[in-house]
């Protein structure tokens, strides 16, 4: 069945921005558990596979730890997986992040930041996504839903490359993008295919050739260690190339650090997500009050 509103613009929250950049990515497992704000995605997943619109597998679990556990299995068998938490529900999926890293497994994970408890509160901060920081993901901040969507796909090509094969992460800010509508030009399945090349996993389960993943070492510990951290090295530049093919494909344009009226600056504000669309606009202001003032947006 085709994808419903495929070449064209529509008004969509940041969930719905990346369940379709995740369906556009023609992922093959899907698992979730429901947490506020990122059950939108979660909801959109459901209504397209009752719909006959998503045609893999589709899994509501009872934990965001059996969620990642479950994303884990579904990719060491090389089929794409996606799922998404936030907050406190990443913070139940903690265990298994370095597992997914570790076994260098290239899934996405849609974060939606929302403050840690205690106390409980639904607005958005980033210590979420900020705690994972060295559990081995290739973390991207995005600042509009637009670039939720092109964030999921061209994590999964960045994941994928044989020179970094890690997991990604796709983060936006809670309500202020899970929950408003902007417009998104979403892209074809045929560029998208264009762009993303269908997985080539080579290390996956087979039941006809059995073999033991993640299994205990000593002082070898740090020689894989070393590997993580220099695939996330290797993304810098694969990414790099993918933003380059992704512009010339859509026309729009990402990079893993954004500067924004930085020419003869004196000084600049530095921030992530959606609060840099505020900063650009405060930057704006000061500009024409004679001020050499800047913006650095952190991407990647």
């Amino acid at each position: 069945m085709a994808i419903p509103h495929e070449g064209e613009r529509e008004l969509l929250t940041g969930n719905k921005s990346a369940a379709y950049g995740a369906l556009l990515s023609e992922v093959r497992c899907a698992p979730f558990f429901p947490i506020t704000p990122q059950t939108g995605i979660m909801e959109a997943f459901a209504e397209w596979k009752s719909a006959g619109v998503y045609q893999g597998e589709f899994h509501t679990l009872e934990s965001e730890h059996s969620v990642l556990s479950s994303a884990i299995g579904s990719q060491l068998t090389g089929q794409r997986t996606f799922t998404g938490s936030s907050s406190q529900g990443l913070m139940l999926m903690f265990e298994m992040l370095p597992i997914a890293s570790g076994l260098r497994l290239p899934m996405v994970v849609a974060n939606v930041s929302r403050g840690l408890s205690a106390p409980i509160t639904l607005w958005c901060d980033h210590n979420d996504v900020l705690m994972t920081r060295d559990t081995g993901f290739v973390t991207f901040i995005c600042e509009s839903n637009q670039e939720i969507l092109d964030s999921v796909i061209i994590a999964y090509r960045v994941a994928e490359d044989e020179r970094v094969l890690l997991p990604a992460m796709v983060n936006m800010d809670g309500f202020t993008h899970s929950f408003t509508r902007e417009p998104v030009d979403i892209p074809s399945v045929k560029e998208v295919r264009s762009f993303l090349p269908e997985l080539r996993q080579e290390v996956t389960l087979d039941t006809e050739h059995p073999k033991t993943l993640g299994i205990p070492v000593m002082s070898e510990y740090t020689l894989f260690r070393q590997q993580v951290h220099r695939a996330q090295r290797n993304a810098l530049t694969v990414v790099d190339r993918a933003h380059r093919e992704f512009a010339k494909l859509t026309g729009r344009k990402y990079s893993s650090v954004e500067s924004f009226r930085m020419e003869n600056a004196e000084c600049a504000i530095v921030g992530i997500g959606a609060n840099a669309s505020i900063m650009k606009a405060a930057v704006e202001e000061m500009r024409k009050e004679g001020r050499a003032v800047g913006m650095v947006r952190l991407r990647l």
